[in-house]
């Protein structure tokens, strides 16, 4: 599917909004490619912009970090303000700089693991999940650790409560799309991305 028309799905999800960003959550696991997808959706809105959960989550705590979300940027841009938000941890570790959501805002892309948990569904408009083949992710994810982005016991520390998080959370159950950030099947990275056929129907 062309990525500008996974993109207007997500935004018909949303229905008439009136002065505010629709909100899309892209959650998935760990190195499935949400950072990706949620680059490529933005770029083909004008006016889109993403932020990320790490950057919430950002010396606070793995997974235990909606109310900061929710408080701090999703209330806020969807009452149609322009968000500059600091997470306490950015104060008390001198982090400089902010979240940004600018007034007028079409689309707000939120991505990241548990960016469409179950805490967080009444702000969101919409949700995509990035299915991800685990051998991929595996190597993905070595890669990182290899390359210094995490140590390997922050690594362990993180899929210790990650497995069980996803697990209890089932984001994509409440998906409005499935794509793969793992694609097998023939396409061009550039313009479209992999979807599921939705329940129901048959594929092809």
């Amino acid at each position: 599917m062309p990525v500008a028309e996974v993109a207007a799905t997500l935004l018909g999800q949303a229905g008439p909004v009136d002065g505010r960003p629709v909100v899309v959550g892209v959650d998935g696991r760990s190195s499935s490619g949400k950072t990706t997808v949620a680059g490529r959706l933005a770029a083909t809105v004008h006016g889109a912009v993403v932020i990320h959960t790490d950057d919430v989550a950002w010396h606070h705590a793995f997974f235990d970090w909606a109310d900061l979300l929710a408080d701090g940027v999703l209330t806020p841009a969807r009452q149609g303000l322009a968000v500059s938000y600091r997470p306490p941890a950015w104060d008390a570790r001198g982090r400089t700089g902010a979240i940004e959501v600018p007034g007028g805002a079409a689309m707000l892309v939120v991505e990241g693991v548990g960016a469409a948990r179950g805490q967080l569904s009444h702000l969101l408009d919409a949700s995509l999940w990035v299915q991800s083949d685990l051998a991929e992710a595996d190597r993905r994810n070595a890669g990182r650790v290899a390359a210094g982005e995490m140590t390997p016991s922050d690594f362990a520390a993180w899929m210790t409560e990650e497995v069980p998080f996803q697990a209890g959370q089932r984001s994509w159950e409440r998906a409005n799309l499935i794509v793969t950030g793992t694609p097998g099947l023939a396409h061009d990275p550039s313009t479209e991305l992999v979807v599921a056929d939705p329940p129901g129907r048959e594929p092809g």
